[in-house]
């Protein structure tokens, strides 16, 4: 049996992801999150696991996967119930890689901002479909910015909702030179993994699931280099392969959570300073190094800080529909 703090622990866990996250987004997710956090077999079940695994998304994307989308709470429990030493394995061996290309809408007016071309070297990227911002299409508030690299597929246009103090691009940006770094790569001309990537998407965000699609079949025609790699010990050696003359930008999403260890955080951000690199956080405010609680507080509940060499520039959603400029 599980002391009851750790179960308390997890059961928070949940009650924030649905209050702050899935909140006025999926309706399912809040009620799945809120319901685990009432339940305490679920409770059990989740605490039997490393504290990695143990995350909301992980849990629903796993059950959605082996037994398709729950109609409610109640076919949510009956599902976990049927299949749980299934649900559990599916949980142990993947990754929420949640490969979010509408978060380029928010990245996008900061990197305009810098010296072109960019040689961009994204840690944790997944597929890589944050790695070429410069083939999707945005519109910020009316004002469309357009590809600067054409493919063969139709670019996913990605609105992003702004404050009067943003930036917005005149053009969108020139990139020299690309690579990302991930312990699992997902690989964009695999239809297995790219299922992964779907079942991700959380219900009630539909369009999500249309504009990732389409940011595919973009990454398909000319795929993205993306190394299987520990962004502990790998980032030198790529970045010490970036275009010379390339402003090179190390950058990351969502990414730090992962990184359990605080020192393993601080460790990270020695590396990226000793290298040189231009640094670009966008994550949950309380885990870049060296942000002080003024900074995170500036941010609403459930919004990333996005950071420039551990400078506060701006609060964005996660899935890159609203950028509040600071």
């Amino acid at each position: 049996m599980v002391e009851s703090q750790h179960t308390d622990q997890i059961g928070s866990r949940y009650i924030r992801f649905a209050e702050n996250e899935a909140r006025g987004r999926s309706p399912l997710y809040e009620e799945l999150a809120l319901g685990v956090a009432g339940d305490p077999s679920v409770l059990e079940f989740l605490a039997q696991l490393p504290y990695a695994k143990q995350q909301p998304n992980l849990l629903f994307a796993a059950v959605r996967h082996l037994c398709d989308t729950p109609r409610d709470w109640e076919d949510f429990r009956r599902s976990l119930a049927s299949r749980p030493d299934e649900i559990r394995e599916v949980m142990l061996k993947r990754r929420t890689q949640t490969n979010e290309p509408a978060r380029c809408a928010t990245l996008l007016p900061l990197l305009a901002l810098l010296p072109q071309p960019l040689a961009l070297l994204e840690v944790g990227a997944s597929a890589g479909l944050c790695l070429i911002p410069d083939r999707y299409s945005y519109c910020y508030n009316g004002v469309d910015v357009e590809p600067s690299s054409n493919t063969d597929a139709v670019p996913p246009r990605f609105s992003c909702t702004t404050n009067l103090q943003t930036p917005i691009p005149r053009a969108n940006v020139k990139i020299a030179w690309r690579m990302g770094l991930d312990l699992e790569p997902v690989r964009v001309e695999n239809d297995e993994q790219v299922a992964w990537l779907d079942t991700l998407v959380w219900p009630g965000e539909e369009n999500r699931l249309v504009l990732l699609r389409r940011a595919l079949d973009v990454a398909r025609c000319d795929p993205p280099i993306v190394i299987e790699g520990d962004l502990r010990t790998d980032v030198p050696r790529l970045a010490a392969q970036a275009e010379k003359g390339a402003t090179l930008v190390i950058f990351h999403s969502a990414v730090l959570a992962y990184v359990l260890s605080e020192k393993d955080r601080a460790e990270f951000a020695q590396t990226v300073a000793h290298i040189g690199a231009i640094w670009i956080a966008n994550e949950s405010p309380r885990l870049i190094p060296g942000i002080t609680e003024q900074a995170c507080n500036q941010c609403l509940p459930g919004e990333f800080l996005i950071t420039m060499d551990r400078k506060p520039i701006a609060c964005s959603d996660p899935h890159g529909r609203s950028l509040r400029w600071l």
